[in-house]
């Protein structure tokens, strides 16, 4: 592993950047529908990489096989959590919605031992996530019922984490295989999403016609940045530190959305909340055995 002063700027800007994301869907919500939003980060983060691929010289796929395939993981990365996230941030808070996004290890696990039914799970893997959805119950506060949060935003919000985690073995299976390098394939992802989003937003994707300086400006980082650069410098981490450094960062960005929605949205934050949130993230590195609770 290289040094750390190598890979940590690069770690803690991604960490960042898409722990902001949530405040960049409220801010897109002011004149966008939830399909606008959708649409707009997958197409800005696209034009984004295919100039960076461009540049490098980077040939994206056209095999009729790729195509589908990474059309499948565009809808199971972009297409339908973009949606379902910002549907909720009409309702939800963006501190919530980034909390739910920490989820995202948990499923993946899920789906892993679906795909892979004949691996039994192991000790950890189902500590891991008994400790990880009781976290998850603690976010919710149900106890309290939901409290102001409709049981329908917080469903889509499940969903949109569970999409997240089938991608991962999807991927893997299908896409990995094929050798095609990392930014081609997001970019790609990220123009066949833009595609299949396009007449969503052609139908109904301009909520007022309105375009504030500070909107606009979210739509254009959660899509040149969360979309886009993110995903290269994220990249770059895994090249440098490698893919179990890389990964963590999930840990990183519910961190930042707590802190930025407190900051600039002024929005409100309930006990259970951030203690239910390091219980989540206790529960995925226990589970992705980051953390050992017996020795080795």
């Amino acid at each position: 592993m290289k040094k750390t002063s190598s890979w940590l700027p690069f770690y803690l800007i991604v960490g960042f950047i898409w722990g902001c994301s949530f405040i960049f869907i409220k801010g897109g919500l002011e004149f966008l529908t939830p399909y606008g939003v959708a649409f707009g980060r997958c197409a800005l983060g696209a034009l984004t990489l295919y100039a960076v691929a461009k540049k490098r010289k980077i040939q994206l796929p056209r095999n009729k096989k790729a195509l589908f395939h990474i059309w499948v993981v565009s809808l199971l990365l972009n297409v339908f959590p973009g949606i379902f996230f910002a549907l909720a941030e009409t309702k939800v808070t963006s501190i919530l919605a980034g909390i739910i996004n920490a989820v995202t290890p948990l499923m993946t696990l899920i789906a892993i031992l679906v795909v892979n039914r004949e691996e039994k799970p192991k000790g950890p893997q189902v500590l891991g996530l008994s400790i990880g959805f009781t976290g998850v119950l603690v976010v919710l506060g149900v106890w309290n019922g939901l409290g102001d949060n409709p049981w329908w935003a917080v469903a889509v919000l499940l969903i949109a984490v569970a999409l997240y985690g089938i991608s991962y073995p999807y991927t893997r299976r299908f896409v990995m295989p094929m050798g095609i390098k990392p930014e081609a394939v997001v970019a790609q992802q990220l123009v066949l999403a833009s595609a299949t989003l396009l007449p969503f937003y052609l139908y109904d994707g301009i909520a007022r016609d309105e375009y504030r300086l500070a909107p606009v400006l979210s739509m254009l980082a959660l899509g040149v940045f969360g979309s886009g650069f993110a995903y290269l410098w994220n990249f770059r981490v895994m090249e440098l530190a490698g893919s179990a450094i890389s990964s963590s960062v999930t840990y990183l960005t519910p961190v930042v959305a707590v802190i930025v929605g407190v900051i600039f949205l002024s929005e409100k934050i309930s006990w259970n909340e951030p203690v239910g949130a390091l219980v989540v993230l206790l529960g995925a590195a226990i589970a992705q055995e980051r953390i050992r609770l017996t020795r080795p």
